[in-house]
């Protein structure tokens, strides 16, 4: 783990009142417990789909060492599964064996050779795994390549799509057993180094399939038509881990705050949630949408650049807890406009880092920074500003 630093004394805040009060708020820092992000860009969860049998590669070292030096405030670690059959794809990263640190530590190392905090993303599919990579499709496997193929699973025997096969219902102890499979996990995550940890509650992921009624038809205490019931699974897990995790550590988690179709989760259940959720220890919300019968992303408006952010918005002021805002967040006044009207406390991107790793600097920039050259590594900021002066 990074040594922490606390908002007092991070880069740049404190020079004198003058040069704080020119840094735009998206370069201010933000604590969560016992870590300091050095400002508010954070690097979204992307699944690579490259993993060798759960196991880290070289492209997962280049994608990260890539984004370890654009200047970011923190980075999260695509969804992991915590148990084999909870992964995605084959492709997936695990973290359901102890021979899985040794490639997370190196992810770790990476982003703390700058000082970057990094946190990882703890998952399990549902009734969404045993599917193909993206780029090979993503269709079942059972139907693509079944020599590979596993079961799925799901609090209800119900189909994501009629295209899709049927899970198997979870019992009991098999609940039982993948919360614990998720407290083992975040007991490796400890172990590699990670900063925080985010639980994956969203995209129609298991999870989010027990809190959502089109997926949920269970008569017992795990589920019905009791909101109480379908959020028992998600609390359940947000106990054990935040039981696990060190006092110092944030713990976060991603909803889809609306499921954007009817019968789905609406943003007054994700509110109710996110109260409970922050009762149980969880820091911040990271709010997305969608995913229960459809794509990830899809919400009650068509995409458009922060079409998320509204909901960040309401689940901070109605739950009081702060909140992590996504959504085609790809401008650096849409992005400072964001923190400096409080709609969120920090802002997560995907594609638009890929587009453009240097976001952070050009922000900077853009938004008439003291000192843009800061934002980057040394090396790169020295030899920058001088071509600036030359």
């Amino acid at each position: 783990m990074i040594d922490k630093v606390s908002t007092t004394d991070a880069k740049d805040d404190d020079r004198d009142a003058g040069a704080a009060g020119q840094i735009p708020m998206l370069f201010r820092p933000f604590s969560l417990r016992g870590v300091t992000f050095g400002n508010r860009i954070v690097v979204t969860p992307m699944c690579q789909y490259s993993a060798d049998d759960g196991y880290a590669v070289d492209w997962h070292f280049a994608h990260h060492g890539r984004f370890s030096l654009a200047g970011v405030g923190a980075a999260v670690v695509e969804a992991t599964g915590v148990t084999r059959d909870g992964r995605i794809t084959p492709g997936c990263l695990g973290i359901y064996e102890d021979g899985h640190i040794e490639g997370l530590s190196r992810i770790t190392a990476i982003y703390h050779e700058q000082r970057i905090p990094v946190g990882i993303q703890l998952a399990h599919a549902g009734r969404k795994a045993s599917a193909a990579v993206p780029l090979q499709g993503a269709a079942p496997l059972v139907d693509c390549d079944p020599s590979n193929a596993w079961q799925a699973v799901a609090p209800s025997a119900i189909a994501l799509a009629d295209s899709w096969p049927v899970p198997h219902a979870l019992a009991e102890s098999d609940i039982e057993g993948i919360i614990e499979a998720f407290g083992k996990a975040a007991e490796r995550a400890v172990e590699s180094g990670f900063d925080f940890v985010e639980i994956h509650g969203a995209h129609g992921y298991l999870i989010h399939s027990f809190l959502a009624p089109l997926s949920n038809r269970r008569q017992d205490h795990w589920g019905g038509d009791s909101l109480e019931n379908r959020m028992r699974f998600a609390l359940r897990i947000a106990e054990k881990i935040r039981g696990i995790l060190p006092e110092d550590m944030p713990l976060f988690y991603r909803t889809s705050a609306v499921d954007g179709v009817d019968g789905g989760v609406t943003i007054d259940e994700t509110i109710a949630l996110a109260a409970e959720l922050r009762k149980r220890g969880v820091d911040i919300m990271d709010c997305s949408s969608g995913g229960i019968s459809g794509p990830s992303g899809r919400a009650l408006v068509p995409p458009s650049p922060g079409y998320l952010v509204p909901y960040a918005k309401q689940v901070k002021e109605a739950a009081s807890i702060p909140t992590m805002a996504v959504g085609l967040i790809i401008e650096p006044q849409q992005a400072e406009a964001i923190i400096a009207e409080g709609s969120a406390d920090l802002v997560a991107m995907g594609r638009q880092l890929l587009d453009d790793p240097n976001f952070p600097f050009h922000a900077a920039q853009a938004l008439g920074h003291p000192d843009p050259f800061s934002i980057l590594p040394a090396s790169y900021g020295f030899f920058l500003s001088r071509r600036k002066l030359s």
